[in-house]
C-alpha cells in the first residue's frame, strides 16, 4: 500500500508548514491526486486517519481530508486533440493515433491546508 508512504510525506509536509505559521491545529488539508499515480482515494483516507490516531501526528487530531481526484487527460502529437480517457485507453479517439503526451493525471498536490492559529490573547492569558 504506497498510500501509506504517499501520506506519510503529505502529513510531514504539512505538519512543518503548520510550524512554521504557529499553528497548533492542523483542520484540514485539500489535496489533488491524480488517477494515473494509482493511488486509491480510499486507501488516501485510512492512512491519514490511521496517521492522525499516532501520538508523532498530534497536530491532526480530528483533521479532514480533501482529496479531489483527476482523470487522465492527453494530447495527441499527431492531430493535437485534447481528451480525457481512463488508466488504460490513451489511444487519441479522433485520429487512433498512439503518439500521446499525457497533460493531466500524474498530479500529486497539496492544494491547501487550514489551521489554528492560537490569539495572542491567548498567549497572554496562559502567560500570567
Amino acid at each position: 500500500m504506497h498510500e501509506l508512504g504517499i501520506m506519510t510525506g503529505v502529513m510531514e509536509a504539512v505538519e512543518t508548514s503548520a510550524k512554521q505559521a504557529g499553528a497548533d491545529k492542523v483542520l484540514k488539508v485539500s489535496l489533488s491526486v491524480g488517477e494515473m499515480t494509482e493511488a486509491i482515494e480510499d486507501a488516501l483516507r485510512f492512512a491519514f486517519e490511521a496517521l492522525s490516531e499516532q501520538s508523532e501526528y498530534a497536530l491532526f487530531a480530528d483533521a479532514k481530508l480533501d482529496v479531489t481526484m483527476i482523470k487522465p487527460k492527453s494530447r495527441c502529437l499527431e492531430c493535437g486533440a485534447t481528451y480525457e480517457h481512463d488508466r488504460f485507453h490513451m489511444l487519441c479517439p479522433v485520429c487512433e493515433s498512439f503518439a500521446t503526451e499525457l497533460v493531466a493525471g500524474r498530479e500529486l498536490q497539496i492544494d491547501s491546508i487550514e489551521v489554528d492559529i492560537p490569539d495572542d490573547e491567548d498567549e497572554e492569558l496562559s502567560c500570567k
